[in-house]
């Protein structure tokens, strides 16, 4: 049994849900959000919360039971409070700066990356070494950030390259005489 699942997703004030045969939509202050319920998996709304139940007792079922709980768990809090990801510069000569709906990233190569963002996700860079990233789709805003990485992944030897806020880096010893 789902320990997850079995648990319904409270709908805050301000937050509305539309559910329909193959999808709900979930309407809060900072947008709109709609995802596929699959098959095997029935979501209904009652009163203020939102259930999710498997259709039988089959092993794929009660596996998108969990999956579909927090899918739409993810959405309430996505379109209510929102999602924030920090992101660190960790060299010389390496900076963001943000510019609309791009960011030009310096990460020590011959030129500029110009990384244009997705509709809907927000960025700031309140120092050269910093990048903050909000999204009201919390796997929208773990992709940008991941891509955004992948530019210049931490290396393991002086930790250089852009790391996640509560990334540890695992340091690897150089050359010994």
């Amino acid at each position: 049994m789902s320990r997850i699942g079995k648990h319904p997703v409270k709908l805050p004030a301000g937050v509305s849900a539309t559910i329909s045969d193959a999808e709900i939509v979930v309407k809060g202050k900072l947008g709109e959000l709609k995802t596929h319920i699959p098959h095997g998996v029935t979501v209904a709304q009652e009163n203020d919360e939102i259930v999710v139940r498997p259709m039988s007792d089959s092993k794929e079922h009660r596996m998108m039971w969990g999956t579909v709980r927090a899918n739409v768990n993810n959405m309430v809090i996505g379109v209510s409070e929102g999602f924030k990801r920090k992101l660190e510069l960790i060299g010389v000569g390496y900076k963001a700066q943000a510019q609309g709906q791009k960011l030009k990233l310096s990460l020590g190569y011959s030129h500029d990356i110009d990384y244009e963002l997705p509709k809907g996700v927000q960025c700031a860079t309140p120092q050269p070494t910093v990048i903050e990233l909000s999204c009201a789709d919390k796997q929208l805003l773990g992709q940008v950030a991941s891509e955004i990485r992948s530019y210049r992944s931490p290396e393991p030897y002086k930790g250089k390259g852009v790391k996640y806020e509560n990334e540890t880096i695992l340091r690897k010893v150089g050359k010994k005489k």
